[in-house]
């Protein structure tokens, strides 16, 4: 992968060879329309590393106030491009992912804002039924994971040590509990919300599929193969179930959720 910037990137060039790239977009977004046989276009969409990024602190990956709103404009253009089409193209959001971009000047230019109008799109591309499909293929960390991906209908990750999942690095997380790396560790092997691993996570019942792979470093033609039937099984899977996101919902670990939001629809 080291002429790639990054494992999203990776991901994205190998999934996207035969597609349209979007044209006007900031370096660190890159979106690529593929025509495809059976769900007429499918729109790909990932956020990579930029030295040279008008924001240094999003400079590595972390989804800032240009990715945030690039985001925002390219799902956005989809539903406008659709919105009178019967069919509506499905989006797959390549998801690698440091953090959101920390910054004094982001947080006086409103990060909040260019990070939640990208949310919002994807979630507004959902609800006007474009299958939104998110393939964790590396980090999937804080509010960047909020911001792009988070609201997929389905979302798969790939089953390696490279992908991790959590609203907060380890040292981060360590510092606030008031521990030390390793005791954040030790907890985390007790309580999965915690865990920073794919399989911890994967408890919690978010997962639509975890993929085993030969190799997602050197992924073989059968990897390529595994994860492309994967996405269109995803996407056939949500049309067939619907634009909400309930599914969420069954694991053993989210019985507390489950239980308060029955009691909410009770009470309301």
């Amino acid at each position: 992968m080291n002429s790639y910037l990054s494992r999203g990137d990776f991901w994205f060039q190998k999934l996207t060879q035969t597609g349209q790239p979007l044209k006007g977009l900031c370096p660190s977004v890159k979106a690529t329309d593929i025509a495809d046989p059976q769900f007429g276009i499918v729109r790909y969409i990932t956020v990579v590393p930029d030295k040279n990024n008008h924001f240094p602190r999003a400079a590595h990956g972390e989804v800032g106030l240009l990715e945030g709103w690039t985001l925002a404009k390219v799902i956005t253009d989809a539903i406008v491009q659709d919105q009178n089409r019967s069919t509506k193209r499905p989006i797959v959001a390549i998801i690698d992912v440091t953090s959101q971009a920390y910054g004094r000047r982001e947080e006086a230019f409103g990060i909040h804002q260019a990070l939640a109008a990208a949310a919002d799109s994807y979630a507004k591309a959902r609800l006007a039924g474009h299958p939104i499909i998110g393939l964790i293929v590396g980090k999937a960390m804080s509010g960047a994971f909020l911001a792009h991906g988070y609201q997929a209908n389905r979302l798969i990750a790939l089953n390696s040590p490279e992908v991790m999942i959590h609203a907060m690095g380890k040292a981060a997380a360590a510092r606030i509990t008031l521990r030390s790396v390793d005791e954040l560790e030790k907890l985390a092997e007790k309580i999965p919300p915690m865990a920073y691993d794919i399989k911890g996570y994967e408890t919690l019942g978010l997962l639509w599929r975890l993929l085993n792979l030969e190799n997602d470093q050197k992924p073989t033609e059968n990897d390529l193969s595994t994860v492309k039937s994967i996405i269109e099984q995803a996407i056939i899977d949500t049309k067939n179930h619907g634009i909400y996101l309930e599914g969420r919902l069954g694991a053993e670990n989210r019985k507390s959720s489950s239980k308060v939001r029955e009691l909410m629809r009770q009470q309301w």
